[in-house]
């Protein structure tokens, strides 16, 4: 199988990132396919979910219909993660229509707890203010009022839990990868601070410490989900996530990804492919079509293979 040729048989938000992560396309090629993200396919069903609220379904963390009395129940319908899912689609932030919806929850969406701040000032917990941070970096918002309230969270061994308002003291992979991505990606739009990055980095110690998936004080999986490659990812940790991260954050790699990098090539099917091995379930707004849990999956071989790619490996 022509590995390049199955991917790109696929909607734009796919296309786009495998013409400019793993062929010679020019970046005018590029652009071109990531125009098209806004203006069909997924990119363009999911912006047309936004009302004229702000909101897509009616909330912003949760959907305006969901039970309250049912409080671990997830849904992935609302206005936070239809954004965090646009970042991931790659639509183009200078876009008019994705202008319009951003424009839409900067003026009109507040948290849903009364006296609630604005979206893109975020809220408490660092899993979502994580997320929300890489939403405001991505579309050019202000994202320092989270910045200041995740660095006032970070805890003794370098990383983040939600649960710390409650009393953990010890940090949670799934919260952690959510405030790296956010910090690196409003690092990256604004320069950042001494401090942040400070903290970002005392946090990439804290995973890598664990080789991305490893207890250290046994060596022994922490969790087996966390070999289990995931899309979407939500708020979710993986060793699939936390490469994808490295592969940004230390573009000179790291020795102590080894593990993680040969879990991946142990996954890699007959066909050179990787499935969707967990979807965190939840009603979504559509159904990507070809994305199957048990199956292959063409973001997550578009995403390993861009991590191979930077470990060295000659992937395609």
């Amino acid at each position: 199988m022509d590995v390049i040729d199955y991917l790109i048989d696929s909607d734009p938000a796919i296309r786009w990132q495998v013409l400019r992560d793993l062929t010679d396309a020019s970046p005018e090629e590029v652009a071109t396919e990531r125009a098209r993200v806004a203006a069909e396919g997924w990119g363009a069903r999911l912006l047309a979910l936004q009302a004229e609220d702000g909101l897509w379904d009616g909330g912003v963390y949760r959907p305006g219909w969901v039970d309250e009395s049912r409080p671990m129940y997830d849904a992935w319908t609302a206005t936070h993660f239809s954004l965090q899912q646009l970042v991931d689609f790659g639509v183009d932030p200078a876009d008019e229509r994705v202008r319009r919806a951003v424009t839409r929850v900067r003026e009109g969406v507040r948290w849903d707890q009364d006296n609630a701040p604005r979206y893109f000032d975020g809220e408490t917990e660092p899993c979502v203010n994580g997320v929300v941070l890489s939403n405001a970096a991505y579309f050019g918002e202000s994202g320092d009022a989270v910045v200041r309230t995740l660095l006032a969270g970070q805890l003794a061994d370098g990383g983040w839990n939600c649960w710390a308002e409650y009393g953990a003291t010890t940090s949670s992979l799934h919260s952690t990868i959510c405030v790296l991505e956010g910090l690196l990606a409003w690092e990256q739009a604004t320069g950042g601070t001494e401090v942040s990055r400070t903290a970002r980095l005392a946090a990439e110690e804290y995973l890598l410490a664990r080789r991305l998936f490893l207890r250290r004080s046994t060596g022994e999986i922490i969790d087996p989900r966390f070999t289990m490659a995931s899309y979407p990812v939500r708020w979710y940790y993986d060793v699939l996530r936390g490469l994808d991260y490295l592969r940004r954050a230390r573009p000179e790699g790291d020795p102590r990804c080894a593990e993680a990098l040969e879990l991946l090539r142990s996954q890699r099917d007959v066909n050179g492919l990787w499935r969707l091995g967990n979807t965190h379930e939840g009603p979504t707004p559509f159904a990507m079509e070809g994305e199957s849990e048990g199956f292959p999956s063409r973001w997550v071989t578009l995403r390993v293979l861009r991590v191979l790619r930077w470990a060295g490996d000659d992937v395609v």
